[in-house]
């Protein structure tokens, strides 16, 4: 399987969970989708990860996010996991854990990386939108645990950029102000698209209040 890259169409599959079997793309319906995979069961840092992500659930849930975590352990192992996780980092894990005993889906998005390791997968994160479009790759090495503050800042620049003709510069955050696109110079279509305004600092760089704010 090639490396999964922005724009492709993010591979479908049927595997069991921590709540039962799982179709993919059904389980995703018209929502966006956060899946991210962890070397194995009863790991450290992946107990961290999976516990603040429990408690983003509300900002996932206002993204129209749902969250699919994946672990090459079987699915009653997630659940003895999953009791550990709510205890120790007082949440309650509210998300699937993929069983992933036979490697179907660690292969379908090339998680397991040989230079890593032959068998365990690799910190992977995939961000895919309602198209079921792959948005966003990012890979950590085994050692480092995941920001999801980060991961959610994405979304927000994904979803507003969808939406309207701008990108988000260095470090934006939702609520600050954004970049209009290169591609739009009409001068009427520009006051139409931006009535806040907007302040040119260069011919190609022209920053704007967030339009939805």
């Amino acid at each position: 399987m090639a490396t999964l890259r922005l724009g492709d169409t993010a591979p479908d599959f049927e595997q069991d969970s921590s709540i039962g079997p799982i179709r993919f793309h059904e389980f995703l319906g018209d929502s966006w989708g956060v899946l991210f995979s962890h070397p194995a069961d009863y790991t450290p840092v992946c107990t961290t990860e999976l516990g603040y992500t429990a408690k983003l659930a509300d900002e996932f849930a206002k993204r129209n996010v749902k969250v699919l975590a994946l672990s090459v352990d079987d699915a009653q192992s997630h659940k003895g996991w999953i009791d550990d996780i709510n205890d120790t980092q007082k949440t309650q894990v509210n998300f699937p854990i993929i069983a992933d005993a036979d490697r179907k889906v660690s292969e379908l998005y090339d998680m397991i990386h040989p230079n890593a390791s032959a068998t365990v997968t690799v910190r992977s994160v995939f961000v895919i939108d309602p198209a079921k479009k792959v948005r966003l790759t990012i890979t950590y090495p085994a050692s480092t645990g995941r920001n999801f503050d980060e991961i959610l800042r994405v979304i927000d620049s994904l979803q507003l950029t969808d939406n309207y003709s701008v990108a988000t510069p260095v470090n934006w955050k939702d609520g600050e102000d954004v970049i209009i696109v290169p591609s739009l110079k009409d001068e009427a279509v520009l006051k139409e698209k931006f009535p806040k305004g907007y302040t040119v600092v260069r011919p190609y760089l022209r920053v704007t209040p967030q339009p939805n704010k």
